[in-house]
């Protein structure tokens, strides 16, 4: 009689009726001291990844980051720099040069904000009538009105702010502080990405790719509906020593598999991440559900009205994700929902309503936690608005098209000022002209406040090192830290 095959690896994943977090119970029972011990590494093996606690360049005050990411470019000059000649020339010509990115439908006809603005805070900074609960939490947050990146469409404006360049195939930040530092759990991912219900931004794995550091610093994508994370539960039809025996089969064929791929970043990203899943299927759940939480939090982020239920339960896992030891956390909006060329008057009240309350319940949460002083939390998209009508075909039909020469972002804790106001555009809110905040001159500032020198953060790539601000001359706007 002829003996069987063994089964290859391929066929073992293919056939087997188990998920993602099954596979990994093998690193546990490795712990446990159920599994035979694994061959001896080669003494000149290449480095191996991963996302174990590793020490700053120098002491930093942030730990971790929830990053509010606004796809689409919010307008500055309606919810954070307000400007009175607009108002003044309201419907007037716009006396200087302006770059269209959407000639076709393009003004040059003033456009003043139709929404009013009013000092908020002990600190005076002045917000719109749009963002009332940000108003609450002014003096706790940078104001910076003068970013710029110079890069006028949303993709490349989204890697120039996300990645440090605007050409793809690059680092998202996420990736390059979980490279930097690991992560301080070992339950859940380092990198975690909150979907909107709706669907991923437009450009999706862009926003929180690993480009060509190691794929175990990818970011980990959490679907806004149950199961947020697929394939954790095991199959109960494989409870007990049959699910062992395959997964001791498999954590041999993995170790002989990698064995024979000296260098293979790729392959052994796969296996650790077999392993986290494994961590996952309990930590996760109980990360990802907010059902235990009091009715005053709930509340407070506005989970019980329908306007602000979905990014209020994202902004509040993301605290819960952090908390229990994540670095980096991102929350993306759908498509590019703040890319108003048109339909301004009535789209940017709609999603301020959805935002406004989760945003600054989070940064008041943080504070009453103990957590906001070591966690930054960014608001803010790739881009900003021009100062003149788009599509004018009536007030219900104005927009607003790109602008990335001047636009507003805030951020809070993690080692920034609170209740500060920094750099200003001109007269008509359209280029940054005092203290200017490049994009790379933010992630050297944002490095600096997790410990990190954005000149030593390197990444050697055949024998050249790269970084996230490589080859620009950026600096740490030390003007922005407390």
């Amino acid at each position: 009689m002829t003996r069987p095959a063994l089964c290859s690896r391929r066929h073992l994943l293919h056939s087997g009726s188990f998920g993602l977090g099954t596979l990994a119970v093998a690193h546990l029972l490795q712990q446990d001291g159920l599994l035979a011990a694994p061959a001896k590494p080669m003494l000149d093996a290449p480095k191996r990844f991963d996302t174990l606690p590793k020490p700053p360049h120098f002491p930093g005050r942030a730990r971790a980051m929830i990053s509010l990411f606004m796809m689409g470019g919010p307008s500055q000059m309606d919810l954070f720099d307000p400007k009175p000649l607009l108002q003044k020339h309201d419907g007037g010509v716009f006396p200087g040069e302006l770059k269209f990115d959407n000639a076709a439908e393009a003004s040059a006809k003033v456009f003043g904000s139709p929404w009013k603005f009013a000092p908020q805070g002990s600190c005076g900074m002045e917000l719109s009538e749009l963002l009332p609960h940000l108003g609450g939490v002014a003096d706790e947050i940078t104001l910076i009105r003068s970013m710029q990146s110079g890069v006028s469409n949303h993709l490349q404006g989204l890697n120039a702010i996300n990645t440090g360049r605007s050409t793809s195939g690059r680092p998202a930040l996420g990736s390059w502080l979980t490279y930097g530092l690991g992560n301080e759990t070992r339950d859940l991912p380092a990198y975690m990405v909150l979907g909107h219900p709706a669907g991923l931004p437009t450009f999706q794995q862009v926003h929180y790719s690993n480009g060509w550091l190691p794929s175990i610093y990818q970011g980990t994508l959490v679907r806004a509906a149950e199961p947020r994370i697929l394939n954790l539960d095991p199959d109960p039809r494989l409870a007990g020593s049959p699910q062992m025996r395959q997964i001791a089969l498999l954590r041999s064929l993995n170790e002989r598999h990698l064995a024979e791929q000296p260098g293979d970043n790729d392959l052994a990203a796969r296996i650790a991440s077999y392993e986290l899943a494994a961590r996952m299927q309990v930590a996760a759940k109980e990360a990802l559900d907010i059902s235990a939480e009091p009715e005053y939090i709930r509340r407070m982020y506005g989970i019980d009205t329908k306007e602000t239920q979905d990014y209020g339960t994202r902004c509040l896992i993301a605290r819960r994700l952090v908390e229990r030891g994540v670095r980096f956390v991102q929350v993306l909006n759908n498509s590019q929902t703040w890319d108003q060329h048109a339909n301004l008057v009535t789209a940017l009240p709609k999603l301020c309503k959805a935002v406004d309350q989760p945003s600054a319940a989070l940064v008041a949460d943080l504070r009453q936690r103990g957590l906001l002083d070591t966690t930054v939390v960014h608001w803010g998209g790739e881009m900003g608005r021009l100062p003149v009508r788009q599509n004018d075909k009536g007030r219900e039909a104005w927009g607003r098209d790109h602008n990335t020469f001047g636009f507003s972002q805030w951020v809070a804790g993690g080692g920034f000022k609170a209740g500060y106001v920094h750099g200003a555009t001109d007269e008509w809110s359209h280029k940054a002209v005092e203290n200017v905040v490049h994009h790379y001159d933010w992630h050297a500032t944002l490095l600096h406040c997790f410990g990190l020198d954005h000149t030593q953060l390197a990444f050697s790539r055949g024998g050249v090192k790269a970084t996230l601000t490589d080859g620009q001359d950026a600096r740490v706007v030390k003007e922005l830290l407390a």
